[in-house]
């Protein structure tokens, strides 16, 4: 998606409309922010949202371990 083309316009126009929406709904804004960025990054080529979740996923599951073993003073 080219930032000057007109799928560039209506994805911002989607979005800048739904985000005021969802002011209020903590998870849900979260959600739809999440979704809009992986229709953004998909737009180009889907097949690179493989390679977004499972950096997002391996982040994830990093920073519980991080959490983990910093509260309990334990170290590999």
């Amino acid at each position: 998606m080219i930032f000057n083309s007109i799928e560039f316009l209506l994805f911002a126009l989607v979005f800048f409309a739904g985000w005021p929406l969802l002011k209020k709904e903590k998870n849900l804004r979260w959600f739809f922010i999440t979704a809009m960025s992986f229709v953004f990054y998909g737009w180009w080529d889907w097949r690179f949202l493989i390679l977004i979740i499972g950096s997002g996923l391996i982040d994830y599951v990093a920073a519980i371990y991080i959490k983990k073993f910093r509260l309990t003073g334990n170290s590999f």
